[in-house]
């Protein structure tokens, strides 16, 4: 079972911080390995069988890029 609470969090980094986590990011990509990052005070461990995606939003005037990576964790 799953222990974990839901969570939905947005977190704004200044740039050299997300260049930073952007490039280690994409090393472990590279690699094949696993990548750990922590968000809001929570560490997370991505694996490398994660699924990468880039979604695009419009609306109005505004418009967002997001970089998406998702997987499912082993019940």
């Amino acid at each position: 079972m799953n222990s974990k609470s839901e969570r939905d969090v947005e977190k704004t980094y200044p740039l050299p911080d997300f260049i930073a986590k952007l490039r280690r990011l994409a090393d472990a990509l590279e690699q094949g390995e696993r990548f750990e990052i922590q968000i809001a005070g929570e560490r997370i461990s991505v694996p490398a069988r994660a699924i990468c995606s880039i979604e695009h939003e419009r609306e109005g005037a505004s418009e967002e890029i997001e970089f998406q990576i998702k997987w499912e964790n082993p019940q």
